[in-house]
């Protein structure tokens, strides 16, 4: 069982570094708000650490995430705020000397917070003047802090939160060419120490770099369709000052499809999979979230 966990909880560390993020930096109207609710489900395999005795190790997570997003105009430019969080169940099994063990879990995830900044390209225009606009190159940058809040217990590996700060800096680019769009995105997330790790030990992460690309297609307002790709390396862990050798090295391929109800509803879908997995999870992910601007 300890090994198990130890390979969930890690794969679990990962989910968030496999991100896609279509139309980050892209220019929006000031004064706006948005709500999101969705559901994810993921599931596929874990690759574990190189010289770990366990093997077919498999994991399933169903979440539910609620988010709030509000527009602002800092320094002239276009900004944003957003936050969000999620509830997520998750159960896995492995085959450890040729004997299959199970672990399951659920909790709140740790709570995030996200600054985003378009300080070329992106005036701040309110809704009116925002429909006479057109958009060329946008570059921007972001701050993201996690707030280690979630369901957390020391006594257990497999865990919801992750009982540590971590800050994300990010800086990317938008541009506009008739009905098509490109996102490029470079990030990294920072990992605070977690001091009560399980079994009194400490857990210390190397930074996670990741870069994203995007293709969009504009349908019409508010109906678009995105061709996504992510690369992400390195976050190499020490617990209790033994090395884990789980330095990663994963890419993943997704699709997601934006499609308007009304003025104030739409309904945005998503698929992602892994396409290059060295250390951690290997998964096929869906997600259905509706979307509320006012």
């Amino acid at each position: 069982m300890l090994l198990l966990t130890v390979c969930l909880a890690q794969s679990l560390s990962s989910v968030q570094a496999q991100d896609l993020e279509p139309r980050s930096y892209t220019n929006i109207p000031i004064g706006m708000n948005f709500m999101v609710l969705g559901y994810a489900h993921s599931q596929g395999e874990v690759s574990p650490s190189p010289g770990a005795p366990v093997e077919n190790v498999q994991l399933n997570i169903d979440a539910a995430a609620i988010g709030y997003a509000h527009s602002f105009s800092l320094g002239g430019r276009s900004s944003k705020i957003d936050m969000g969080v999620s509830r997520v169940c998750f159960d896995g099994s492995a085959i450890l000397a040729g004997e299959t063990i199970t672990a399951d879990r659920c909790g709140y995830t740790d709570p995030s917070i996200r600054l985003t900044w378009n300080f070329f390209g992106a005036p701040a225009l309110s809704p009116k003047e925002f429909a006479s606009w057109d958009q060329g190159v946008v570059i921007g940058t972001s701050l993201q802090v996690t707030v280690p809040i979630g369901s957390y217990d020391e006594k257990r590996l497999l865990n919801a939160g992750t009982n540590r700060w971590v800050f994300r800096p990010g800086i990317g680019m938008s541009q506009k060419l008739g009905r098509w769009y490109y996102n490029l995105i470079a990030s990294a997330r920072i990992y605070a120490d977690n001091d009560e790790y399980f079994n009194d030990v400490s857990l210390q992460q190397e930074p996670q770099y990741t870069l994203q690309g995007h293709l969009i297609y504009s349908i019409g307002p508010g109906h678009w369709l995105s061709i996504n790709s992510n690369y992400f390396f390195g976050g190499e862990t020490t617990k209790g000052n033994i090395e884990f050798n789980d330095y990663q090295e994963n890419s993943r391929f997704g699709l997601t499809y934006s499609i308007p109800l009304s003025r104030h509803h739409s309904i945005k879908l998503n698929y992602s999979k892994g396409v290059l997995t060295r250390v951690g999870n290997d998964f096929d992910t869906f997600g259905a979230f509706w979307l509320y601007n006012f």
